[in-house]
């Protein structure tokens, strides 16, 4: 490779979303009521959990901290989203792109890992209930969900620890909305061969452990809903499901579709686009996915507003 045009870097800029000034209110009035929604929605099912004592067995401990994973990462992404779509200056530091890629990494592996252990929650919830308090004891789960999150450290830190190393860029411009490993590497002009493939055999290891006990866990609740007798248990069980797994099937499939594919057939925007649904759009989705369905929650916040009404 030519390394004449190669320097190190101390700064690195994102392009964005969009450089079509007609698109830039748009972006941002958008971007800003998902965001909105976002906090509102992930910090008051926090609270909620937090205060209602019908809600304090393991499923919504898991689902507590999903809403805080999401809250965090969507955090890391979005406002500067936002202070970038009318900013002329896009600039990010070194040091601030490899803080915000460590922050975005460790916490979309925490979510890939939580939603396995929420599919294996509703799993023994469903298929065997009379031992469900037995088997997710509060213990187990504080254990599953500490996992999560030191694995999703140990792996961003790897990451991380590699892109470090790479001496010099054949240039400072990311075309991405924020810091992530790809557009990274794509810039990078020393050899990046393992860093590549690393991000393709963790990412892949990782897709395929959750997939496997997110799709196995739901294939026997499946089959534990066509057995039952009522029909309007089996609706509302389907239904359930259903809206679950739309939402896994968004997050997994664009995080498939991005660092566990081989080819370059898509092209930079495409994958921008992409990225999107499951950085700003899924950690909205979340929690009213989780929520709406739920007749505990409902419950809960019924009575929480009321108590604030009467007060």
């Amino acid at each position: 490779m030519d390394k004449e045009n190669c320097t190190m870097v101390t700064e690195f800029i994102l392009l964005g979303l969009s450089d079509v000034s007609e698109l830039k209110v748009f972006l941002f009035l958008m971007f800003l009521l998902i965001y909105g929604v976002t906090l509102l929605a992930n910090l008051g099912m926090i609270a909620l959990i937090q205060v209602s004592s019908q809600l304090h067995s393991s499923m919504y401990f898991i689902l507590s901290h999903l809403s805080f994973v999401d809250f965090c990462y969507s955090s890391i992404i979005v406002p500067k989203i936002l202070t970038n779509i009318f900013n002329r200056d896009k600039a990010i530091s070194f040091l601030g792109c490899m803080v915000q890629f460590y922050l975005f990494c460790t916490f979309v592996v925490i979510e890939v890992f939580l939603l396995a252990v929420m599919a294996y929650d509703r799993f023994v919830a469903i298929c065997n209930p009379l031992l469900y308090m037995a088997t997710m004891s509060r213990k187990l789960c504080v254990k599953l969900v500490l996992c999560c999150y030191l694995y999703g450290t140990v792996c961003s830190l790897i990451h991380v620890s590699l892109v470090r190393e790479i001496p010099i860029y054949r240039s400072n411009v990311i075309n991405h909305f924020f810091c992530d490993l790809p557009p990274i590497l794509s810039i990078a002009c020393s050899d990046v061969t393992v860093n590549e493939v690393l991000l393709f055999t963790v990412a892949t290891f990782n897709e395929s452990i959750t997939l496997m006990i997110i799709l196995t866990s739901y294939l026997f609740i499946l089959i534990t809903i066509l057995r039952m007798h009522s029909s309007d248990g089996r609706h509302k069980a389907f239904s359930t499901c259903a809206s679950h797994l739309t939402a896994i099937i968004v997050f997994h499939g664009t995080i498939l579709s991005i660092y566990c594919n081989t080819s370059s057939d898509n092209s930079e925007d495409v994958e921008k686009v992409a990225t999107v649904f499951y950085t700003v759009v899924i950690p909205m989705l979340n929690p009213l996915i989780y929520s709406l369905r739920n007749k505990d929650f409902k419950e809960a916040l019924r009575k929480a507003v009321g108590s604030k009404i009467y007060y």
